[in-house]
């Protein structure tokens, strides 16, 4: 499997921002974000921010005098957002791992992640550092991606990768829809001392203006386009038979198909 965790760096974070954002996750954000107190019990900390999408929305969404800390284990993906959202003010941002919080306990009223736990490669460390940090009562919300069977828009580029590297685990790409499974998610908040609220698929529509940049971004806004450069292919080409791929599921120009998330709201008890 593509190692998810490794560092956005160069260009990635552009491509994820302006085609990956635009076509699914500002969505996705805006669906998460709606569903948080505009005052929690406390401030607020979101976990892997990535470009800063639902963190703009979490600042609007806000009581101004909450404080709001935005975190993300990669330094160039926190740099990007900060960049991006420097005419936005009172955002605290801090480089740190979800497994390994630099933050006091229930120091938080409220602990926010879009499309980042499945990533974190020890999720019970996650979800232990998640209720270390908030208060008693306070709100974890965070949203994953369901099952491949569900998304359409990503079973499409990982079928073309896969079969091109038949049997290759290095090349499989389907980690990020295999945390999903809602008895395993509600053990393990159970395990954290949460106490698991709701867990609610959510359908949006994914739009970008062509298959082939979708594409563009699926490849160049992760690191699977480098991985697939250190393995000497020519990405561009990988691009177009994904976004031939892509046509088939959600048309050529423009692209239009449903993705599926899964959020989880659960309270510190």
């Amino acid at each position: 499997m593509v190692d998810i965790a490794a560092n956005f760096s160069g260009s990635m974070p552009e491509y994820y921002d302006r085609i990956m954002g635009q076509a699914q996750f500002d969505a996705f954000a805006a669906d998460l974000v709606r569903r948080l107190s505009t005052r929690p019990p406390g401030d607020v900390l979101e976990l892997a921010c990535g470009t800063g999408i639902a963190t703009r929305r979490l600042r609007e969404r806000l009581d101004p005098r909450l404080r709001l800390v935005a975190s993300d284990l990669s330094r160039s993906m926190l740099d990007y957002a900060r960049n991006k959202l420097r005419g936005v003010r009172d955002i605290e941002w801090r480089e740190a791992d979800a497994a390994a919080l630099p933050f006091k306990d229930a120091s938080f009223g409220a602990v926010v992640c879009a499309f980042g736990v499945m990533f974190v490669p020890d999720k019970r460390a996650a979800f232990g550092e998640a209720r270390r940090v908030l208060q008693e009562g306070g709100t974890l919300l965070f949203n994953v991606w369901d099952g491949l069977e569900a998304n359409p828009q990503s079973r499409a580029t990982n079928d073309v990768i896969e079969e091109m590297f038949p049997g290759d685990p290095e090349m499989r790409f389907r980690g990020p829809f295999e945390f999903n499974d809602r008895a395993m998610l509600g053990a393990l908040l159970t395990e954290a001392r949460f106490r698991p609220l709701r867990m609610e698929p959510v359908r949006l529509e994914i739009r970008c203006p062509s298959a082939r940049e979708y594409a563009t971004g699926q490849l160049k806004g992760t690191p699977r386009g480098a991985l697939l450069e250190r393995r000497g292919l020519a990405v561009d080409e990988i691009i177009e038979k994904c976004a031939i791929a892509l046509a088939r599921v959600g048309g050529e120009a423009p692209f239009r198909c449903t993705g599926q998330a899964l959020v989880i709201e659960a309270h510190a008890v």
